[in-house]
């Protein structure tokens, strides 16, 4: 009794009492940004550019912090999901566009993280028709059989163990020095396959289905403004894991992969990879890595999905509801489920044309969801006096551009040969 009577007596102990309940849909939405697309990003510039590309995680994680914190002020101000608050301000017909889009590209994106099971359980030796239907079935028995807190506690326990990067990057031997040159002297270069990969890097860390349940899991959390401090540590930790995590990724191909020139397309290779240069260990942990995150954004994909369609259109949505409550909800989410493991386990299936496709969807959508997001953030009769602030609406629009410049060029660089032979015929 005392112990807790100290508790109670002492401020300090009370407002950590507060952030450990508050703490989750920060740290979760963040750590879902390293799913496998994310992974294979950061391989893939550490393969090829070294520690060139470190610089780049500086702007994506500002732009992160920004964006994520006005996810978190909506939901908090409105009591109203993202996909209610585009319903009710920008009508039915972009509210459809859009969420046809994301149904359309969070398949391909569940499919992605599919492969990323069964790629890093081949490391260990274990087939695919084995390892992608069991983690199916783990799924969908922790949405359908768990609560929305026994489901945080272990998405929580995932974000954790996306830590095993630091160890792999870590038995890599980096060059300590030449990372820190990176940071201070980076290297640019202005041709299409350098410009793509940094605009790939920022882009990656910011996708359209990441606003939706951000702001859904502050609803169901019950997050208030009186909470607002405590939660915007909780979305400064999430995005610092997520950059983090990016970094030691980047660190672990760099130090292995470029400096021996080895060529990767996933992050399934890189974890193969390793191996000659980091020893069996570090091929392992990578690997392991690579299924927790995929099986982490495996569930959370399409959970996010079902959750913001169904909100939008005033279907009853959430894990803590039984199935029975939120038919919809489930049937979205198992049918999401169903289609991405179809995919993945259809023998020679187009998954690198898969993965293409739902980036660039993604990177068409996420433009036209950031924009409704700062309008209405900026709407007085929607926020209040809790609109954004001059900085905020900078760093806001500066990534807009940016992400609508990514979104041109993934469109237009299929065309390249065509206008070079148009313009430049000889």
């Amino acid at each position: 009794m005392k112990i807790i009577d100290d508790i109670k007596n002492s401020p300090a102990a009370r407002n950590i009492l507060i952030f450990l309940a508050i703490l989750g849909p920060g740290i979760v939405t963040g750590s879902v940004d390293n799913d496998a697309g994310g992974i294979t990003t950061y391989s893939v510039a550490g393969a090829l550019y070294g520690y060139n590309l470190l610089w780049t995680l500086i702007p994506s994680f500002i732009a992160l912090v920004v964006i994520q914190e006005m996810n978190l002020r909506m939901g908090m101000i409105t009591g109203k999901g993202l996909a209610d608050l585009i319903r009710e301000n920008f009508g039915v017909k972009i509210t459809a566009f859009i969420f046809v889009g994301l149904i359309i590209a969070d398949i391909g994106n569940t499919a992605t993280e599919f492969a990323g099971v069964a790629g890093s359980m081949a490391v260990f030796g274990v087939s695919k028709y084995i390892s992608v239907p069991l983690t199916a079935l783990a799924v969908w028995i922790l949405a359908t059989k768990g609560n929305y807190k026994i489901a945080e506690r272990i998405f929580l326990f995932f974000s954790f163990c996306l830590l095993f990067y630091v160890i792999s990057a870590v038995m890599a031997k980096p060059e300590w020095g030449a990372i820190g040159h990176a940071f201070v002297h980076p290297q640019a270069k202005l041709d299409n396959e350098y410009l793509g990969m940094v605009l790939g890097i920022i882009g990656t860390t910011i996708a359209p289905w990441m606003q939706f349940y951000m702001q859904s899991a502050v609803i169901e959390k019950g997050i208030t403004v009186k909470d607002y401090k405590f939660a915007l540590i909780d979305v400064i930790l999430g995005c610092t894991a997520t950059v983090v995590v990016a970094f030691f990724i980047i660190v672990a191909c760099a130090a292995t992969l470029n400096k021996n020139g080895i060529v990767i397309k996933e992050a399934a290779d890189a974890a193969m990879a390793l191996k000659p240069f980091a020893g069996a260990l570090a091929s392992q942990v990578f690997a392991f890595g690579l299924f927790i995150a995929s099986a982490f954004s495996a569930t959370i994909l399409p959970l996010a999905t079902a959750f913001y369609v169904c909100e939008a259109f005033g279907f009853e949505a959430g894990i803590d509801k039984r199935v029975d409550e939120a038919p919809q909800f489930y049937w979205l989410f198992g049918s999401i489920i169903a289609v991405a493991v179809l995919i993945i386990l259809w023998p020679n299936a187009p998954l690198i044309v898969i993965t293409l496709w739902s980036q660039i969807i993604n990177a068409m959508l996420l433009p036209v969801v950031l924009i409704s997001m700062i309008y209405m953030v900026n709407s007085r009769y929607i926020m209040g006096d809790y609109v954004n602030n001059r900085f905020q609406n900078i760093i806001g629009w500066g990534t807009t551009v940016i992400l609508i410049a990514l979104t041109a060029l993934m469109l237009v660089s299929p065309f390249e040969p065509f206008f070079q032979k148009l313009f430049f015929r000889g």
